[in-house]
């Protein structure tokens, strides 16, 4: 149980890497501006969707991590990378730019989206007239001291997006999962097995 594998992916001229775990429904994870795949192994969220039943994959966005970088958008990264994985309809797991990625791609793909789970997204009043648009299930998490995307982003995602869950984590800065992981993997992993 647990065991992190790497993960290497051609996508045409795009050359993704990231790691997977464990086996059953697939969670696609992505990442903020300062961090890559290999966050989710140090914070112990990887070995925690897999020990709980499910297929975490994180990839590098291109430019990240070790993914170079490429002239694909990441949107067509991420559409390439379920296709080529066989996901289906992934949940998609974003913090921060990752959570804004994740929402463009909804919004061009929601048929391939099981659900989102966005962490302090950026981007949020750019799209807010499209937000609800977005009928998959969603649970947003925000750290009430967020400083790079305020807690009111997360509340215009409860308010735009019907049935949208917001936890916030009381004291807890933009990267909370990165400080209070027990409260995130547990409300995480309770989201996920309701779907």
């Amino acid at each position: 149980m647990g065991k992190v594998a790497d993960l290497k992916l051609t996508l045409g001229e795009t050359t993704i890497h990231g790691l997977e775990a464990g086996a059953g429904r697939d969670i696609l994870l992505l990442h903020g501006m300062k961090f890559k795949s290999e966050t989710w192994r140090q914070t112990g969220t990887l070995d925690q969707l897999a020990d709980n039943g499910f297929h975490p994959v994180a990839i590098d966005l291109p430019g990240f991590g070790k993914s170079p970088a490429s002239e694909m958008s990441q949107v067509e990264v991420i559409r390439q990378v379920i296709n080529q994985k066989s996901l289906h309809q992934p949940v998609l797991l974003g913090p921060s730019m990752g959570g804004r990625v994740c929402l463009e791609f909804c919004l061009e793909h929601q048929d391939m989206v099981g659900g989102l789970i966005l962490v302090g997204a950026v981007g949020v009043p750019e799209i807010r007239s499209r937000l609800r648009e977005i009928e998959v299930p969603v649970l947003a998490v925000w750290g009430s001291a967020d400083t790079v995307s305020p807690l009111e982003y997360g509340q215009v995602l409860k308010r735009e997006i019907k049935g949208c869950r917001l936890l916030v984590i009381d004291g807890a800065p933009h990267p909370c999962y990165l400080y209070h992981g027990e409260i995130f993997h547990r409300e995480i992993i309770a989201f996920l097995k309701e779907l």
